[in-house]
């Protein structure tokens, strides 16, 4: 039940998450320090938006109240929501767009109105906006080729589809929100409640499984994508970002995330995250011979 009241800011609704408890790395050690303000701002401005869409303390025309004044701070026209005023400065000084926080607005618009997903490619168009302009910003922050956004909009969904699977019993239980295709429910003969079960079912088991499989041939596209990279302090956390969802993609295809956790503890990630740089570094060392 909503206890929001009219006076209501994106930072009553705050989750208190931050960049650190992220499933993948934010503005990393492994990002040039010029780099990481920008990036930064970017994500607590998407932070705050994330935490508006989700909260289950505001109705949904106040949660779309809040994202328009993220909106119009960002584009100057109030200073009433600091994220949206500290990304506005961010972007000034690089002179860089505001599209992709633009962009990011959309999903959260969705992420408030529409709770369903008819099949893949409506997913796949919510994340267009929910997830590929996180990625095609930090692209341009670093002054990287956009012919390089086909591969990022490739990871970047997988990245979120990867969430999505993860959460699946927790979005529906808090938030009512599935993204889970409902084309995948009817044809295995589940419904939308199979996901109120303490554990899966083998129907939306092989449906989790599916999406999963579906998630890997998304990561194969953006197999290249850290060798095209320039900036190499970036492309190996592009890499060790594709490792680590590669990995989780296997974890969901091997327990249930209704019943087990499929996330990383900071152990395994770290000792993912040090192979891919490894193997990355080796990667393009090799392209350059």
């Amino acid at each position: 039940m909503s206890t929001a009241s009219l006076d209501t800011t994106a930072e009553d609704l705050a989750s208190g998450k931050g960049s650190t408890d992220e499933n993948f790395p934010v503005a990393s050690a492994l990002i040039a320090p010029r780099h990481r303000a920008v990036v930064l701002a970017f994500y607590r401005f998407a932070r705050a938006a994330d935490d508006v869409a989700d909260s289950g303390l505001a109705e949904p025309a106040s949660k779309l109240e809040l994202l328009e004044a993220l909106r119009a701070s960002l584009q100057g026209e109030t200073t009433e929501a600091p994220e949206g005023r500290d990304l506005r400065a961010a972007l000034i000084e690089r002179q860089l767009t505001d599209q992709h926080a633009l962009d990011l607005l959309e999903a959260f618009r969705r992420d408030v109105t529409k709770l369903r997903y008819d099949d893949w490619d409506d997913l796949m168009d919510y994340c267009r906006y929910s997830a590929a302009p996180v990625g095609r910003f930090v692209l341009d922050v670093h002054g990287e080729s956009r012919d390089l956004w086909p591969m990022n909009d490739a990871l970047c969904a997988a990245l979120q589809v990867i969430n999505h699977l993860q959460d699946c019993g927790k979005d529906r239980r808090e938030i009512d929100r599935i993204y889970i295709p409902l084309d995948r429910l009817h044809a295995a003969g589940v419904g939308v409640e199979a996901l109120d079960a303490a554990r899966a079912s083998p129907a939306l088991r092989a449906v989790i499984t599916g999406l999963a499989q579906e998630t890997l041939r998304l990561l194969d596209i953006s197999r290249p994508f850290a060798k095209r990279i320039k900036d190499g302090r970036l492309a190996l956390e592009v890499g060790v970002i594709q490792a680590l969802a590669k990995d989780l993609c296997k974890g969901l295809m091997a327990r249930d995330p209704l019943s087990q956790s499929v996330h990383h503890d900071k152990a395994k990630m770290a000792a993912i995250g040090l192979g891919a740089v490894v193997r990355t570094s080796w990667s393009r060392l090799g392209n350059k011979r």
